[in-house]
Parts: C-alpha cells; sequence; structure tokens
C-alpha cells in the first residue's frame, strides 16, 4: 500500500480539511477576526466528525486491511515529518 499513496496524503490523511482550516485560520488572522477563529473551529469539528462517522468506516469497509496499515501509519490531522 505505500507505494500507491502520493501527493500529501503520504504525510497526512485529511489534507484537504486541513487546508480548509488553515485557510480560515489565515483569513483570522489577516482580519484580526475572531468570529473567523471560531468559524474555522466549527468547520474543524464539523469535518472531523464526518471523517469519524462517515467517511473512515466506509473506506474501511471498501479497502480493509490496507486502510488499517495506512490508517496506523499516517495520521489525520498532525502531518508526519517524512512521508509513509
Amino acid at each position: 500500500m505505500p507505494d500507491q499513496v502520493t501527493g500529501f496524503n503520504r504525510y497526512v490523511s485529511d489534507p484537504m480539511y486541513i487546508g480548509l482550516v488553515l485557510a480560515i485560520l489565515g483569513q483570522a488572522l489577516v482580519f484580526q477576526s475572531l468570529g473567523l477563529v471560531i468559524y474555522a473551529v466549527l468547520v474543524w469539528v464539523a469535518t472531523a466528525s464526518f471523517v469519524l462517522l462517515y467517511e473512515q468506516p466506509t473506506v474501511a469497509r471498501k479497502y480493509g486491511n490496507e486502510y488499517a496499515e495506512y490508517k496506523l501509519n499516517v495520521p489525520a490531522w498532525l502531518p508526519r515529518l517524512r512521508p509513509w
């Protein structure tokens, strides 16, 4: 499976969700907006809930042991320092 994993998914399993939250936090810094920080937290809670309750179980059913190995080696939110 490691040979099949490419791009940012070698470092973190949910790079698009992380990018979205970081973009909102960047806007919060630029505009000095507490409201955007709160919005970023709400977006993170929503996406993390979606990942835990729907996405991971669905992918686990489809890919079984391959996904279990991937999940053990690649974190969801805090990127690895070296690719898997």
